[in-house]
């Protein structure tokens, strides 16, 4: 399942989400390719996603979960 916590992160003037998947690597790449979001936002397990596209990506399927959800969620699935 791909999820999404909410824009909470401050960097270069926006706040920013991250999306990730408790599943595997490859259903986040999948996810953020057919979604438009760049190669470059992937950070180690997670892609960084600015607070303007998070509604664009709950949209589209992303499960909002709390930052502390999404981190335990990745904990869990050994990512």
């Amino acid at each position: 399942m791909i999820l999404i916590d909410p824009p909470a992160v401050p960097r270069w003037d926006r706040l920013w989400s991250h999306l990730a998947s408790d599943t595997s690597y490859a259903e986040a790449h999948e996810f953020a390719a057919a979604h438009g979001i760049p190669a470059r936002g992937w950070d180690r397990d997670h892609y960084d996603v600015p607070a303007e596209a998070y509604d664009a990506m709950v949209a589209a399927g992303a499960l909002p979960v709390s930052s502390r959800e999404l981190v335990a969620a990745l904990r869990a699935a050994g990512l």
